[in-house]
């Protein structure tokens, strides 16, 4: 297994990942938080919800991380009519065979592309619960391993659009992450008329890296150490939400796991072989806010997800650890965590 103890390959494995996101905000104008989240998600082996209204560059998006890497890529446009075989696959009776022929559906792909993913109904949606959390398909009884890496880039539109399903709180769930693009500012809307005004940016677009370096970023992601204070304020924060008045789903268990490794890939990024309590931090909002579900209550009073996640972030205290402190597998002192100011909701 690759870790961070080498640190030429440190140097190697930041060096990739600093090329595939060149490449994507090459495409994606002013977002450079949107496209780090993005390869979090990516190096910590999870799936991404992109939502927001159309004409964003929802799809944009998911097309230019594909294309920087690679990998096979297959996109689903989904419909109101689209069937959960189409996504799986189906068993075919041969003729010539005298037998049944598995025929693999749009899901066998290393990086696959769900667009407008909540316009299919819930029981199409439904296809993707195996293959997200198991990473395998079974169809008539026969279980097919999926290939490493894999990934789900889905996008969606705001549930108040017309034609749209809401996403089964299991479908949710398998997302480690949701992001919303947003409108860009003047200037990048200004540069974006200069780069995609004549031709498309994502037909110049060469893949950066292969899948074999994907995998060990994602294997060097697994070996970022995470010390126990660390790992006890992720449950506290998770666990918060079971608790809150405001809410009548909280985080799954589930959720504390993407949770702890969007934490490590996020340490990985910043070139750090330890996790800290500002990783989580950071993806605190974007990696529970899409799972929680308000009560009628706060609906009514316009509290959202992502605001009762700012308040336990405010409320709960934030882990400190002292200088010496072993088991982190560096030669230098383990950093103290600092204690950040209270955030405004």
């Amino acid at each position: 297994m690759t870790t961070y103890d080498d640190r030429a390959s440190l140097t190697d494995l930041t060096a990739t990942v600093e090329r595939v996101r060149s490449s994507v905000e090459g495409v994606i104008e002013g977002k450079p938080e949107v496209v780090r989240l993005s390869l979090t998600v990516l190096l910590a082996e999870g799936h991404l919800l992109i939502e927001d209204v159309p004409g964003v560059g929802k799809t944009m998006l998911a097309k230019a991380l594909a294309r920087s890497v690679d990998c096979s890529v297959r996109r689903i446009q989904f419909t109101p009519d689209l069937l959960p075989s189409d996504i799986t696959g189906v068993s075919i009776w041969d003729q010539q065979q005298r037998g049944f022929e598995f025929k693999p559906g749009a899901i066998f792909a290393q990086i696959v592309i769900g667009d407008e993913i909540n316009r299919a109904s819930p029981k199409t949606q439904s296809a993707l619960l195996e293959s997200m959390e198991e990473r395998q398909v079974t169809i008539d009884g026969q279980t097919y391993e999926l290939p490493s890496p894999f990934m789900v880039v889905a996008t969606q539109n705001p549930v108040e659009m017309e034609g749209t399903y809401p996403l089964p709180e299991a479908q949710r769930d398998r997302f480690m992450a949701r992001v919303s693009m947003g409108y860009p500012s003047a200037e990048a809307e200004l540069q974006m008329l200069d780069v995609h005004g004549g031709a498309s940016p994502l037909d110049d677009l060469q893949p950066v890296a292969h899948a074999h370096d994907i995998v060990k970023l994602v294997e060097a992601v697994r070996g970022v150490h995470v010390a126990e204070a660390v790992r006890r304020y992720a449950v506290e924060l998770v666990s918060a939400t079971r608790t809150h008045p405001d809410l009548r789903l909280g985080a799954s268990p589930r959720a504390t796991l993407h949770l702890l490794r969007a934490s490590k890939a996020s340490a990985a990024l910043a070139g750090r072989d330890y996790a800290l309590p500002d990783d989580v931090q950071a993806l605190a909002v974007p990696v529970l806010a899409h799972r929680l579900l308000p009560t009628a209550q706060a609906q009514i009073n316009r509290r959202t997800s992502e605001q009762v996640v700012e308040e336990i972030l405010q409320r709960t205290p934030v882990p400190s650890a002292p200088q010496q402190q072993s088991g982190y597998g560096l030669a230098h002192d383990a950093p103290a965590y600092p204690q950040r100011p209270p955030r405004r909701l």
